[in-house]
């Protein structure tokens, strides 16, 4: 979990599947995710740029310009910080009581996949582990998925109700 063991652009335009890495990988890990489910234990620079979709879940740390032109999916880092991430898109929240178990099932996975100590660890005492996660999460995906949660709410066509969003 502290040496790198692979290279640049891990994930790159990836639109579905896994990616489990059990250590650090270098720069540009999950650019242009469209779709997979990425965990690692360390990222280099510019971590989920562009990112428009998947998720990445980083148990250690990041480089710089985290998140920089990031416009969808969602990233779980843990003990983030924040001065590394780009805000110019992106928020940086709380794990919401909504992602927590997926994100518990996904370092569930990756630990099962791994043997991970990182992840053995962390799953030890989640509730309290929990809290040294952050969601790094596009302010207009945020938007989108808001207006799909009261569509299903209302019983509304998520489709048209996105549309009008997006068109005024």
């Amino acid at each position: 979990n502290e040496n790198v063991i692979a290279g640049n652009v891990i994930g790159y335009g990836a639109t579905t599947g896994s990616i489990y890495i059990r250590g650090v990988v270098g720069e540009r890990f999950c650019v242009r995710n469209s779709g997979a489910t990425a965990v690692v234990e360390g990222v280099g620079d510019h971590g989920c740029e562009y990112m428009t979709g998947g998720t990445a879940v980083i148990l250690g740390r990041t480089g710089r310009n985290f998140g920089a032109g990031m416009s969808g999916g969602i990233a779980y880092v843990l003990d983030l910080d924040p001065l590394n991430v780009n805000p110019e898109m992106v928020d940086i929240l709380a794990v919401s009581s909504q992602n927590a178990e997926f994100v518990k099932q996904v370092i569930t996975n990756f630990a099962d996949e791994t043997e991970s100590e990182v992840a053995k660890n962390l799953l030890e005492n989640w509730s309290e582990n929990l809290t040294k996660i952050s969601m790094i999460l596009p302010r207009d995906y945020a938007r989108v998925l808001s207006i799909i949660a009261r569509a299903e709410r209302e019983g509304l066509s998520a489709d048209e109700l996105v549309m009008a969003a997006v068109n005024g």
